[in-house]
């Protein structure tokens, strides 16, 4: 399958796992992130519904960030 990608994008075999293996860590590194977000949110009693307000706030108060 990854030598019929590789002749599809006109590639080497070796350039597609780097791109899968770059894009694998990518998003692990999101779950993991994603994952020590909710433990910490829990930690301090911040619910799902909590959030949208909480971003907001933040907003309000750093106007130059999370944009």
């Amino acid at each position: 399958k990854v030598e019929e990608i590789a002749r599809e994008q006109e590639r080497k075999p070796s350039e597609v796992v780097e791109d899968a293996v770059r894009r694998y860590v990518a998003v692990r590194r999101l779950e993991q992130l994603a994952e020590k977000g909710e433990k910490r949110g829990r930690a301090l009693g911040i619910r799902e519904e909590d959030v949208p307000g909480l971003v907001q706030e933040v907003r309000r108060e750093n106007p130059d960030r999370g944009r």
